[in-house]
């Protein structure tokens, strides 16, 4: 099926991600972008935070599901691993962020 938005799925992977800490992580990289331009010694210390930020989003999200389940024993297993795999999407976008942090550190690194 045609999307009218050719980047629908990426907007559908960021609201599932939970949009108060896919938020709090696109502006570190945003903070990141910006530093790789002005303060080149903090892009990779700010792609560690984007990291811990996507993790800690991902702990949130995971016991908040805990506790719904305390409540609703009777979850079927297809429920809850839809829902460990929504969890991750953070982490996934937290990882990669980190990962063009390295890669600018790299390409910014003076040669000896």
């Amino acid at each position: 099926m045609l999307s009218i938005l050719p980047n629908a799925a990426f907007v559908q992977f960021f609201v599932d991600g939970g949009l108060g800490g896919m938020s709090i992580i696109t502006l570190l990289f945003a903070f990141m972008l910006f530093s790789a331009w002005k303060f080149p010694a903090w892009v990779k210390e700010i792609g560690i935070a984007a990291l811990v930020a996507s993790i800690l989003w991902t702990l949130l999200g995971l016991y908040q599901a805990f506790g719904a389940i305390l409540r609703a024993p009777d979850i079927s297993p297809i429920v809850i691993f839809g829902g460990l795999r929504v969890s991750l999407i953070s982490t996934i976008y937290g990882i990669i962020i980190y990962l063009i942090s390295l890669i600018i550190r790299i390409v910014q690194k003076p040669k000896i």
